[in-house]
C-alpha cells in the first residue's frame, strides 16, 4: 500500500483490494465458466473412481442380484435435475421480468437513461457519448484523468509544497489507474467478463473520498481554479459509480440468460443418462477392466458425473456473480473492507 493524503491507500485492482490468492480470485472471477465447471466435473469423476478402486467390496458383489443401490441414487438424480433446473429457470425469469412492464414504465426507463447520457455528454463536452459500454467507460476514464492533470497544473504555482506534493501523489495515482483500465478496455466487448473485470479495477470510491479529504484539508490554500477542478474530478468519479453499477446489472442479466440456457441444454443429456441407468444398468453385464479399473466403477462414476453437470454449471456461474456482487455492494465513498488509516477527518 502506498501513502497519499496521510491515509493508507488500498490497492487499485480487485486482486489487490481482495487480499486473496491470485489463483482463488482467478477461479472465482476471471476463468471461463465452462472451464471451471469442466474442472470441477473432472475432479468429481476422479474422486468417484478413486473411491471405487479403494472400496474393499467390488461394486458387482455389493449390488448383488439387484441394482437397488444404483437405482436409488439415480432416482434421486432425476428428481434433483428436474426440480433444480425448474427452480433456477424460474428464479432467473423473475429477475429478468424486471425488464418487462407497461409502456409508461419503459418510457421512464428510457428517459432516465437519456438524461444520464446527456449529463455525461455535458461532462465530456461531446455531442454524443459512445454507445458501446467499453468505449463509454473509456471516455469517462480519459476525461477523469485529464481533469486530474488540470488539477495538478492549477496548484503548480502554489507556494505550499505540502499541497503540491499531496495533489501530485493523488493525480499520479488516479491517472495511472485510469490509464491502465482505459488501455484494458481498448479491445473488450460487452457480453464477456472482460469489460466488467476492467472497470472493477478502477478504485473510484477511494478516489472520491481522497479528493474530498485533500480539498477539506487544504481549503484555505486552494485557489478558485483548483477548487473548481476538484468539483470537476468528483463529478467525473461520481458518474463512474452509477455507470459501473448499470453495466454490472446488465452483465448479471446477460449471465443469467446464459446460465438458464446452459442448464436447459445439459439437463436433457443428464436426464437421459440417469433414466438409462435406472432402466438398463446391470453391473454384471459389463465385466472386465480398463486401465486396471473395473468397468462398472467407470460406468457408474461417469454417469454420476454427467448427472450433476447442471449443478456444476450453476455453481460456476453463481460463484462469479456472487463474488462480484460481494465486492461491489457499496456505491460511492464507502469502503466495506478493513483499511489501515491512522487519521480521520475532523
Amino acid at each position: 500500500m502506498s501513502e497519499s493524503g496521510g491515509s493508507a491507500q488500498p490497492g487499485d485492482t480487485m486482486r489487490e483490494r481482495a487480499n486473496e490468492s491470485r489463483v482463488k480470485l482467478w477461479i472465482l472471477m476471471e476463468a471461463n465458466r465452462w472451464f471451471v465447471a469442466g474442472g470441477t466435473l473432472i475432479a468429481v469423476f476422479v474422486a468417484l473412481v478413486v473411491l471405487g478402486v479403494l472400496d474393499p467390496s467390488p461394486l458387482q458383489q455389493y449390488i448383488g442380484p439387484s441394482d437397488d443401490a444404483v437405482d436409488t441414487v439415480f432416482q434421486g438424480f432425476v428428481g434433483a435435475i428436474i426440480t433444480g433446473v425448474t427452480l433456477v429457470v424460474t428464479l432467473n425469469q423473475l429477475v429478468l421480468s424486471q425488464e418487462l412492464g407497461p409502456v409508461g414504465d419503459q418510457q421512464s426507463r428510457m428517459e432516465g437513461a437519456m438524461e444520464f447520457r446527456r449529463e455525461i455528454e455535458d461532462a465530456l463536452d461531446v455531442p454524443a457519448a459512445p454507445p458501446e459500454p467499453a468505449s463509454f467507460m473509456k471516455a469517462l476514464l480519459d476525461e477523469t484523468a485529464l481533469r486530474a492533470e488540470t488539477l495538478a497544473d492549477a496548484v503548480d504555482e502554489s507556494r505550499d509544497e505540502d499541497l503540491k506534493e499531496e495533489i501530485r501523489s493523488y493525480v499520479d495515482g488516479l491517472t495511472g489507474n485510469a490509464d491502465e483500465v482505459s488501455d484494458t478496455l481498448e479491445d473488450t466487448q460487452f457480453g464477456t467478463f472482460d469489460v466488467l473485470s476492467a472497470i472493477l479495477n478502477f478504485n473510484y470510491s477511494w478516489k472520491v473520498f481522497l479528493a474530498r479529504k485533500i480539498r477539506h484539508k487544504h481549503a484555505d490554500a486552494l485557489s478558485e481554479e483548483a477548487d473548481d477542478t476538484f468539483d470537476d474530478i468528483i463529478e467525473s468519479l461520481t458518474f463512474f459509480g452509477p455507470a459501473r453499477e448499470h453495466f454490472k446489472t446488465l452483465y448479471f442479466q446477460w449471465e443469467l440468460v446464459n446460465l438458464s440456457r446452459a442448464m436447459l441444454y445439459t439437463a436433457v443429456p443428464a436426464l437421459v443418462v440417469t433414466i438409462s441407468m435406472i432402466i438398463y444398468f446391470d453391473a454384471k453385464a459389463i465385466p472386465g477392466y480398463t486401465f486396471g479399473i473395473s468397468n462398472d466403477v467407470l460406468t457408474v462414476s461417469l454417469a454420476s458425473t454427467i448427472a450433476i453437470t447442471p449443478f456444476m454449471i450453476l455453481l460456476a456461474f453463481i460463484l462469479r456473480i456472487a463474488t462480484v456482487a460481494k465486492r461491489t455492494l457499496s456505491i460511492g465513498p464507502f469502503i466495506l473492507r478493513e483499511t489501515k488509516r491512522s487519521d480521520e477527518l475532523d
